[in-house]
Protein backbone atom coordinates (compact mmCIF):
# COMPACT_ATOMS: atom_id res chain seq x y z
CA UNK A 1 0.00 0.00 0.00
CA UNK A 2 1.60 3.26 -1.04
CA UNK A 3 2.17 6.01 2.16
CA UNK A 4 0.21 9.27 1.70
CA UNK A 5 2.01 12.18 0.53
CA UNK A 6 1.30 15.85 2.62
CA UNK A 7 2.55 19.01 0.77
CA UNK A 8 1.88 22.41 1.92
CA UNK A 9 0.95 24.91 0.01
CA UNK A 10 0.89 28.53 0.96
CA UNK A 11 -0.89 31.31 -0.46
CA UNK A 12 1.11 35.12 -0.57
CA UNK A 13 -1.26 36.80 -3.04
CA UNK A 14 -4.67 37.23 -3.04
CA UNK A 15 -4.86 40.10 -5.56
CA UNK A 16 -2.09 42.39 -7.52
CA UNK A 17 -1.76 45.01 -5.11
CA UNK A 18 -1.35 42.93 -1.79
CA UNK A 19 1.05 43.35 0.89
CA UNK A 20 4.25 43.10 -0.45
CA UNK A 21 6.02 41.34 2.28
CA UNK A 22 3.31 38.39 2.52
CA UNK A 23 5.46 35.95 -0.56
CA UNK A 24 8.97 36.38 1.30
CA UNK A 25 7.30 35.75 5.36
CA UNK A 26 5.42 33.24 4.34
CA UNK A 27 8.46 31.32 2.33
CA UNK A 28 10.51 32.04 5.34
CA UNK A 29 8.42 30.97 7.94
CA UNK A 30 5.90 28.45 6.65
CA UNK A 31 7.94 25.41 5.30
CA UNK A 32 6.14 25.51 2.29
CA UNK A 33 6.73 22.87 -0.61
CA UNK A 34 5.00 25.73 -2.59
CA UNK A 35 4.26 29.20 -2.52
CA UNK A 36 1.37 30.31 -5.18
CA UNK A 37 0.77 33.83 -5.93
CA UNK A 38 -3.00 35.08 -7.49
CA UNK A 39 -2.77 37.97 -8.90
CA UNK A 40 -5.27 38.59 -11.86
CA UNK A 41 -8.81 39.87 -11.97
CA UNK A 42 -10.65 40.38 -14.91
CA UNK A 43 -9.97 44.37 -14.86
CA UNK A 44 -6.29 43.40 -14.18
CA UNK A 45 -6.55 41.68 -17.43
CA UNK A 46 -7.83 44.64 -19.53
CA UNK A 47 -5.32 46.88 -18.03
CA UNK A 48 -2.58 44.29 -18.87
CA UNK A 49 -3.87 44.52 -21.97
CA UNK A 50 -3.78 48.38 -22.53
CA UNK A 51 0.26 47.94 -21.27
CA UNK A 52 1.36 45.44 -23.52
CA UNK A 53 -0.55 47.46 -27.17
CA UNK A 54 1.99 50.27 -25.50
CA UNK A 55 4.89 48.09 -24.81
CA UNK A 56 5.42 44.48 -26.50
CA UNK A 57 7.77 43.79 -23.41
CA UNK A 58 5.06 44.89 -20.72
CA UNK A 59 1.59 43.35 -19.83
CA UNK A 60 2.92 41.11 -16.98
CA UNK A 61 2.26 42.40 -12.97
CA UNK A 62 5.39 44.57 -12.86
CA UNK A 63 5.41 44.04 -8.93
CA UNK A 64 6.48 39.87 -9.37
CA UNK A 65 9.89 40.15 -10.64
CA UNK A 66 10.49 42.50 -7.74
CA UNK A 67 9.02 39.65 -5.09
CA UNK A 68 11.40 37.16 -6.85
CA UNK A 69 14.15 39.69 -5.71
CA UNK A 70 13.25 39.28 -2.13
CA UNK A 71 12.93 35.35 -2.26
CA UNK A 72 16.40 34.78 -3.64
CA UNK A 73 17.59 34.22 -0.43
CA UNK A 74 15.06 31.52 0.23
CA UNK A 75 15.22 30.28 -3.05
CA UNK A 76 19.02 29.47 -2.97
CA UNK A 77 18.68 27.61 0.51
CA UNK A 78 15.13 25.96 -0.04
CA UNK A 79 16.20 23.91 -2.96
CA UNK A 80 12.83 22.16 -2.85
CA UNK A 81 10.49 25.54 -3.02
CA UNK A 82 8.74 26.00 -5.58
CA UNK A 83 6.63 28.73 -7.30
CA UNK A 84 3.23 28.48 -8.41
CA UNK A 85 1.56 32.06 -9.95
CA UNK A 86 -0.27 33.51 -12.83
CA UNK A 87 2.00 37.01 -12.69
CA UNK A 88 2.26 36.19 -15.94
CA UNK A 89 -1.11 38.37 -17.03
CA UNK A 90 -1.22 38.81 -21.05
CA UNK A 91 2.63 38.43 -21.08
CA UNK A 92 4.20 35.19 -19.47
CA UNK A 93 6.86 34.72 -21.93
CA UNK A 94 8.33 38.53 -20.94
CA UNK A 95 7.56 38.17 -17.47
CA UNK A 96 9.79 35.16 -17.93
CA UNK A 97 12.50 36.77 -18.82
CA UNK A 98 12.08 39.85 -16.31
CA UNK A 99 12.67 37.53 -13.57
CA UNK A 100 15.38 35.25 -14.85
CA UNK A 101 17.44 38.24 -15.01
CA UNK A 102 16.69 38.79 -11.41
CA UNK A 103 17.98 34.94 -10.76
CA UNK A 104 20.89 35.18 -13.08
CA UNK A 105 22.19 38.35 -10.87
CA UNK A 106 21.82 36.33 -7.25
CA UNK A 107 23.69 33.38 -8.92
CA UNK A 108 20.41 31.16 -9.41
CA UNK A 109 20.88 31.13 -13.04
CA UNK A 110 20.63 27.08 -13.35
CA UNK A 111 16.57 27.24 -11.68
CA UNK A 112 14.11 26.27 -14.45
CA UNK A 113 11.34 29.22 -15.14
CA UNK A 114 8.51 28.17 -17.24
CA UNK A 115 6.18 30.31 -18.75
CA UNK A 116 2.49 28.61 -19.55
CA UNK A 117 0.35 30.74 -22.37
CA UNK A 118 -2.40 29.51 -24.52
CA UNK A 119 -4.89 31.44 -23.30
CA UNK A 120 -4.49 34.49 -25.01
CA UNK A 121 -7.66 33.68 -28.37
CA UNK A 122 -8.07 37.77 -29.15
CA UNK A 123 -6.18 37.28 -32.23
CA UNK A 124 -7.96 33.84 -33.40
CA UNK A 125 -11.83 35.61 -32.85
CA UNK A 126 -12.61 35.72 -36.42
CA UNK A 127 -11.44 32.23 -36.86
CA UNK A 128 -13.04 30.57 -33.71
CA UNK A 129 -15.98 32.61 -35.00
CA UNK A 130 -15.89 31.08 -37.92
CA UNK A 131 -15.52 27.33 -36.48
CA UNK A 132 -19.12 28.19 -34.27
CA UNK A 133 -17.99 29.71 -31.74
CA UNK A 134 -20.94 32.33 -30.96
CA UNK A 135 -19.16 34.23 -27.97
CA UNK A 136 -22.60 35.32 -26.86
CA UNK A 137 -22.68 37.07 -23.74
CA UNK A 138 -22.82 34.48 -20.42
CA UNK A 139 -25.29 36.01 -18.16
CA UNK A 140 -27.97 37.86 -20.98
CA UNK A 141 -27.29 36.35 -24.50
CA UNK A 142 -26.84 39.12 -26.17
CA UNK A 143 -24.89 38.68 -29.42
CA UNK A 144 -21.18 39.01 -29.45
CA UNK A 145 -21.46 41.39 -32.67
CA UNK A 146 -22.57 44.12 -29.85
CA UNK A 147 -18.73 44.34 -28.85
CA UNK A 148 -16.96 42.60 -31.44
CA UNK A 149 -14.85 45.45 -32.72
CA UNK A 150 -14.54 47.24 -30.02
CA UNK A 151 -13.17 44.29 -28.10
CA UNK A 152 -9.77 44.72 -25.96
CA UNK A 153 -8.88 41.24 -24.89
CA UNK A 154 -10.46 38.06 -24.77
CA UNK A 155 -8.66 35.43 -22.23
CA UNK A 156 -9.69 31.67 -21.29
CA UNK A 157 -9.37 30.28 -18.13
CA UNK A 158 -7.40 28.06 -18.29
CA UNK A 159 -7.01 24.56 -15.78
CA UNK A 160 -3.68 23.09 -14.25
CA UNK A 161 -3.20 20.89 -17.25
CA UNK A 162 -0.53 23.59 -18.18
CA UNK A 163 0.91 23.64 -14.68
CA UNK A 164 1.37 19.99 -14.54
CA UNK A 165 3.64 19.56 -17.60
CA UNK A 166 6.02 22.59 -16.78
CA UNK A 167 6.58 20.76 -13.49
CA UNK A 168 7.09 17.54 -15.04
CA UNK A 169 9.97 19.18 -17.09
CA UNK A 170 11.74 20.54 -13.91
CA UNK A 171 10.42 24.02 -13.31
CA UNK A 172 10.79 25.71 -9.92
CA UNK A 173 8.87 29.03 -11.34
CA UNK A 174 6.01 28.47 -12.73
CA UNK A 175 4.58 31.45 -14.70
CA UNK A 176 0.77 31.72 -16.36
CA UNK A 177 -1.44 33.59 -17.90
CA UNK A 178 -5.29 33.76 -16.81
CA UNK A 179 -5.88 30.30 -15.49
CA UNK A 180 -8.52 29.84 -12.61
CA UNK A 181 -7.54 30.63 -9.28
CA UNK A 182 -8.21 27.43 -7.45
CA UNK A 183 -5.59 25.84 -10.21
CA UNK A 184 -2.73 27.24 -8.73
CA UNK A 185 -2.92 24.72 -5.94
CA UNK A 186 -5.02 21.95 -8.31
CA UNK A 187 -1.39 21.96 -10.56
CA UNK A 188 1.41 21.17 -7.93
CA UNK A 189 -1.59 18.65 -5.91
CA UNK A 190 -2.00 16.75 -9.31
CA UNK A 191 2.06 16.77 -10.26
CA UNK A 192 2.78 15.62 -6.77
CA UNK A 193 0.31 13.13 -6.05
CA UNK A 194 -0.11 11.05 -9.26
CA UNK A 195 -4.47 11.69 -9.21
CA UNK A 196 -5.62 10.46 -12.42
CA UNK A 197 -7.25 12.96 -13.96
CA UNK A 198 -10.83 11.84 -13.34
CA UNK A 199 -10.31 11.29 -9.55
CA UNK A 200 -13.04 13.98 -9.31
CA UNK A 201 -13.58 13.81 -5.46
CA UNK A 202 -9.78 14.23 -5.21
CA UNK A 203 -9.63 17.52 -7.62
CA UNK A 204 -12.69 19.02 -5.79
CA UNK A 205 -10.20 18.53 -3.02
CA UNK A 206 -7.55 20.41 -4.49
CA UNK A 207 -10.00 22.85 -6.01
CA UNK A 208 -11.52 23.53 -2.21
CA UNK A 209 -7.73 24.20 -0.69
CA UNK A 210 -6.83 26.25 -3.65
CA UNK A 211 -10.42 28.47 -3.33
CA UNK A 212 -10.00 29.47 0.56
CA UNK A 213 -6.61 30.11 0.05
CA UNK A 214 -6.28 31.98 -3.13
CA UNK A 215 -7.63 35.33 -1.62
CA UNK A 216 -4.69 35.45 0.76
CA UNK A 217 -5.34 36.33 4.57
CA UNK A 218 -9.09 36.65 3.98
CA UNK A 219 -9.51 32.51 5.00
CA UNK A 220 -6.92 33.74 8.38
CA UNK A 221 -9.02 36.86 9.49
CA UNK A 222 -8.91 39.42 7.17
CA UNK A 223 -12.18 41.37 6.19
CA UNK A 224 -13.17 38.48 9.00
CA UNK A 225 -17.13 39.95 9.89
CA UNK A 226 -16.66 38.85 13.45
CA UNK A 227 -13.50 40.96 13.78
CA UNK A 228 -13.66 44.51 16.33
CA UNK A 229 -11.13 46.37 17.69
CA UNK A 230 -11.48 44.15 21.15
CA UNK A 231 -10.54 41.08 19.12
CA UNK A 232 -8.11 38.34 20.13
CA UNK A 233 -5.64 38.61 16.92
CA UNK A 234 -4.65 41.87 15.45
CA UNK A 235 -4.14 42.66 11.25
CA UNK A 236 -1.02 44.69 11.46
CA UNK A 237 1.17 41.51 10.99
CA UNK A 238 -1.67 38.98 9.81
CA UNK A 239 -0.20 35.37 8.87
CA UNK A 240 -0.94 34.45 5.37
CA UNK A 241 -2.70 30.62 4.43
CA UNK A 242 -0.94 27.34 4.41
CA UNK A 243 -3.23 24.34 2.96
CA UNK A 244 -1.78 21.03 3.86
CA UNK A 245 -2.78 18.97 1.14
CA UNK A 246 -2.68 14.82 1.19
CA UNK A 247 -2.70 12.70 -1.69
CA UNK A 248 -5.29 11.25 -0.17
CA UNK A 249 -7.19 14.32 -0.47
CA UNK A 250 -7.32 15.68 3.21
CA UNK A 251 -6.52 19.19 3.64
CA UNK A 252 -6.00 21.23 7.08
CA UNK A 253 -6.23 24.93 6.67
CA UNK A 254 -3.44 26.84 8.42
CA UNK A 255 -1.04 30.00 8.96
CA UNK A 256 2.82 30.35 10.27
CA UNK A 257 3.56 30.10 13.67
CA UNK A 258 4.00 33.11 15.37
CA UNK A 259 1.58 35.36 13.03
CA UNK A 260 -1.20 37.19 13.85
CA UNK A 261 -4.69 36.98 12.30
CA UNK A 262 -6.95 33.86 13.42
CA UNK A 263 -7.96 30.17 11.41
CA UNK A 264 -11.21 28.68 12.76
CA UNK A 265 -15.02 27.31 11.58
CA UNK A 266 -15.69 30.98 11.14
CA UNK A 267 -13.43 32.47 8.97
CA UNK A 268 -12.46 29.24 6.89
CA UNK A 269 -16.62 29.25 6.63
CA UNK A 270 -16.48 32.95 5.21
CA UNK A 271 -13.82 32.08 2.57
CA UNK A 272 -15.69 28.78 1.64
CA UNK A 273 -18.92 30.68 0.18
CA UNK A 274 -16.98 33.25 -0.82
CA UNK A 275 -17.87 34.40 -4.29
CA UNK A 276 -19.35 30.95 -5.29
CA UNK A 277 -23.00 31.23 -6.97
CA UNK A 278 -24.17 27.70 -6.53
CA UNK A 279 -22.45 25.76 -3.86
CA UNK A 280 -23.23 22.59 -5.43
CA UNK A 281 -22.23 23.23 -8.38
CA UNK A 282 -18.52 25.21 -8.13
CA UNK A 283 -17.36 24.72 -12.12
CA UNK A 284 -13.50 25.38 -13.06
CA UNK A 285 -11.92 23.96 -15.80
CA UNK A 286 -10.14 20.95 -13.80
CA UNK A 287 -13.61 19.64 -11.89
CA UNK A 288 -17.37 21.11 -10.69
CA UNK A 289 -16.92 20.98 -6.89
CA UNK A 290 -19.60 20.84 -4.88
CA UNK A 291 -19.53 22.73 -1.53
CA UNK A 292 -22.41 21.57 0.01
CA UNK A 293 -20.94 18.66 1.36
CA UNK A 294 -17.79 20.10 2.86
CA UNK A 295 -17.34 19.43 6.58
CA UNK A 296 -15.39 21.77 8.48
CA UNK A 297 -13.34 20.69 11.96
CA UNK A 298 -10.90 22.78 14.07
CA UNK A 299 -7.96 20.66 14.50
CA UNK A 300 -6.00 22.43 17.21
CA UNK A 301 -5.04 26.19 16.82
CA UNK A 302 -5.11 28.23 14.05
CA UNK A 303 -5.97 24.47 12.01
CA UNK A 304 -9.48 23.45 10.51
CA UNK A 305 -9.89 20.46 8.94
CA UNK A 306 -11.52 19.96 5.58
CA UNK A 307 -13.14 17.08 4.68
CA UNK A 308 -16.36 15.75 2.33
CA UNK A 309 -14.80 16.87 -0.85
CA UNK A 310 -17.28 15.67 -3.96
CA UNK A 311 -16.64 16.30 -7.34
CA UNK A 312 -18.00 15.94 -10.85
CA UNK A 313 -16.95 15.95 -14.41
CA UNK A 314 -14.91 19.05 -15.83
CA UNK A 315 -16.80 21.46 -18.05
CA UNK A 316 -17.33 20.94 -21.29
CA UNK A 317 -16.38 24.49 -22.60
CA UNK A 318 -14.07 26.94 -20.61
CA UNK A 319 -14.91 30.54 -19.39
CA UNK A 320 -13.49 33.38 -21.19
CA UNK A 321 -13.10 36.86 -19.64
CA UNK A 322 -13.21 39.81 -22.45
CA UNK A 323 -13.05 43.35 -22.53
CA UNK A 324 -14.33 46.00 -24.92
CA UNK A 325 -14.04 49.67 -24.63
CA UNK A 326 -16.86 51.73 -23.37
CA UNK A 327 -16.06 55.19 -23.01
CA UNK A 328 -14.15 57.89 -20.77
CA UNK A 329 -14.68 57.99 -16.78
CA UNK A 330 -13.84 60.54 -14.45
CA UNK A 331 -13.55 61.32 -10.88
CA UNK A 332 -13.22 64.22 -8.04
CA UNK A 333 -13.58 64.99 -4.39
CA UNK A 334 -13.64 68.24 -2.74
CA UNK A 335 -13.54 68.54 1.85
CA UNK A 336 -16.54 70.32 2.96
CA UNK A 337 -16.14 71.32 6.61
CA UNK A 338 -17.75 73.12 9.29
CA UNK A 339 -21.70 74.19 10.25
CA UNK A 340 -24.33 72.81 7.69
CA UNK A 341 -21.52 71.17 5.40
CA UNK A 342 -24.24 69.09 3.74
CA UNK A 343 -26.34 72.60 2.37
CA UNK A 344 -22.96 73.75 1.10
CA UNK A 345 -21.82 70.37 -0.82
CA UNK A 346 -25.20 70.48 -1.93
CA UNK A 347 -24.28 74.00 -3.29
CA UNK A 348 -21.35 72.72 -4.78
CA UNK A 349 -23.16 69.74 -6.52
CA UNK A 350 -25.65 72.16 -8.16
CA UNK A 351 -23.08 74.83 -9.30
CA UNK A 352 -20.94 72.09 -11.21
CA UNK A 353 -24.19 70.58 -12.95
CA UNK A 354 -25.61 74.06 -13.79
CA UNK A 355 -22.37 74.75 -15.32
CA UNK A 356 -22.29 71.95 -17.39
CA UNK A 357 -25.66 72.10 -18.71
CA UNK A 358 -25.03 75.98 -19.58
CA UNK A 359 -22.56 74.84 -21.99
CA UNK A 360 -24.33 71.45 -22.92
CA UNK A 361 -21.67 69.20 -22.04
CA UNK A 362 -23.29 66.96 -19.09
CA UNK A 363 -21.76 63.60 -18.88
CA UNK A 364 -24.17 60.58 -19.85
CA UNK A 365 -23.74 59.19 -16.12
CA UNK A 366 -23.09 61.82 -13.66
CA UNK A 367 -23.16 60.92 -9.68
CA UNK A 368 -22.57 62.26 -6.21
CA UNK A 369 -21.98 61.14 -3.07
CA UNK A 370 -22.07 63.00 0.28
CA UNK A 371 -19.44 60.79 2.04
CA UNK A 372 -19.93 60.95 5.81
CA UNK A 373 -23.47 61.13 5.75
CA UNK A 374 -24.12 57.70 5.18
CA UNK A 375 -23.93 57.48 1.41
CA UNK A 376 -20.69 54.71 1.10
CA UNK A 377 -23.54 52.22 2.30
CA UNK A 378 -26.97 53.91 1.17
CA UNK A 379 -30.44 52.23 2.57
CA UNK A 380 -27.97 50.78 5.20
CA UNK A 381 -27.69 52.85 7.92
CA UNK A 382 -29.70 55.91 9.38
CA UNK A 383 -28.67 59.19 7.04
CA UNK A 384 -26.95 61.89 8.69
CA UNK A 385 -28.26 65.17 8.30
CA UNK A 386 -25.47 67.39 10.10
CA UNK A 387 -22.34 66.05 10.22
CA UNK A 388 -19.01 67.89 10.59
CA UNK A 389 -17.47 67.62 7.60
CA UNK A 390 -18.31 66.06 4.05
CA UNK A 391 -16.23 64.61 1.20
CA UNK A 392 -18.04 65.26 -1.84
CA UNK A 393 -16.94 62.86 -4.53
CA UNK A 394 -18.67 63.10 -7.79
CA UNK A 395 -18.30 60.11 -10.88
CA UNK A 396 -18.85 60.85 -14.81
CA UNK A 397 -19.42 58.67 -17.89
CA UNK A 398 -19.72 59.54 -21.05
CA UNK A 399 -18.34 58.21 -24.52
CA UNK A 400 -16.71 61.40 -25.26
CA UNK A 401 -13.11 61.93 -23.31
CA UNK A 402 -13.92 65.94 -24.09
CA UNK A 403 -16.85 65.69 -21.82
CA UNK A 404 -15.06 64.20 -19.26
CA UNK A 405 -12.02 66.32 -19.37
CA UNK A 406 -14.65 69.54 -19.17
CA UNK A 407 -16.07 67.60 -16.28
CA UNK A 408 -12.83 67.35 -14.24
CA UNK A 409 -12.13 71.27 -14.59
CA UNK A 410 -15.24 72.22 -12.43
CA UNK A 411 -13.81 71.14 -9.21
CA UNK A 412 -10.91 73.46 -8.69
CA UNK A 413 -12.74 76.55 -9.33
CA UNK A 414 -14.85 76.00 -5.79
CA UNK A 415 -12.42 75.99 -3.64
CA UNK A 416 -12.67 79.89 -4.34
CA UNK A 417 -16.07 81.08 -6.20
CA UNK A 418 -17.90 78.41 -4.19
CA UNK A 419 -19.26 78.22 -0.41
CA UNK A 420 -17.13 78.75 2.66
CA UNK A 421 -15.59 75.44 4.33
CA UNK A 422 -14.53 73.92 0.71
CA UNK A 423 -11.33 72.07 0.65
CA UNK A 424 -9.08 69.18 0.28
CA UNK A 425 -8.53 70.00 -3.54
CA UNK A 426 -4.51 69.80 -3.81
CA UNK A 427 -2.54 67.68 -6.55
CA UNK A 428 -2.76 67.78 -10.14
CA UNK A 429 -5.88 67.60 -11.84
CA UNK A 430 -7.20 63.99 -12.47
CA UNK A 431 -7.39 62.55 -15.74
CA UNK A 432 -10.15 61.00 -17.36
CA UNK A 433 -9.52 57.13 -18.27
CA UNK A 434 -10.89 54.45 -20.49
CA UNK A 435 -13.90 52.69 -19.59
CA UNK A 436 -13.34 49.09 -20.24
CA UNK A 437 -16.56 46.88 -20.54
CA UNK A 438 -16.81 43.21 -19.09
CA UNK A 439 -17.94 40.34 -21.57
CA UNK A 440 -17.95 37.00 -20.31
CA UNK A 441 -18.73 34.01 -22.47
CA UNK A 442 -17.30 30.97 -22.86
CA UNK A 443 -15.08 28.49 -25.33
CA UNK A 444 -15.75 24.84 -25.92
CA UNK A 445 -12.83 23.42 -24.58
CA UNK A 446 -10.90 21.45 -27.93
CA UNK A 447 -10.54 24.86 -29.49
CA UNK A 448 -7.72 25.62 -26.67
CA UNK A 449 -4.82 23.52 -25.38
CA UNK A 450 -2.26 25.36 -22.47
CA UNK A 451 0.52 25.96 -24.12
CA UNK A 452 4.51 25.91 -22.34
CA UNK A 453 8.37 27.08 -22.88
CA UNK A 454 10.60 26.36 -19.98
CA UNK A 455 14.02 26.79 -19.42
CA UNK A 456 17.55 27.98 -16.99
CA UNK A 457 17.42 31.33 -16.07
CA UNK A 458 20.35 31.34 -18.15
CA UNK A 459 18.69 30.73 -21.51
CA UNK A 460 15.95 32.63 -20.77
CA UNK A 461 18.36 35.60 -20.52
CA UNK A 462 20.44 34.29 -23.37
CA UNK A 463 17.37 34.34 -25.50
Amino acid sequence: MSSTKTIRIGNGAGFWGDQPDAPRLLAESGELDYLTLEYLAELTLSILAHQRRRDPDAGYVGDFPEVVRSLTHQLAIQPDLKIVTNAGGMNPLACARAVSRILDEADLKDIRVAAVFGDDVLPDLDELISAGESFDHFDDNRPFAEVRDIVTSANVYLGADGIVSALQDGSRIVITGRIADASLVVGPALFESGWNPDDWDLLAAATTAGHLIECGAQVTGGMYSGWTADSDFKLDRIGYPIAELSSDGGCVITKPNGTDGQVDLATVSEQLVYEIGDPKQYFTPDVVADFSRVELQQDGPDRVRVSGCRGGEKPASYKVSMSYADGFFGSNTLVVAGPNAVERAAACESAIRSRLERIDSVPAALEFEYLGCGDVVRGVFDRQDDPAEIVLRAAARDQSRDVIDRFLREFAPLVTSGPPGVTGYTGARPRSRPVLGYWPTTIRRERVQPEFTVRTAQEWCDD
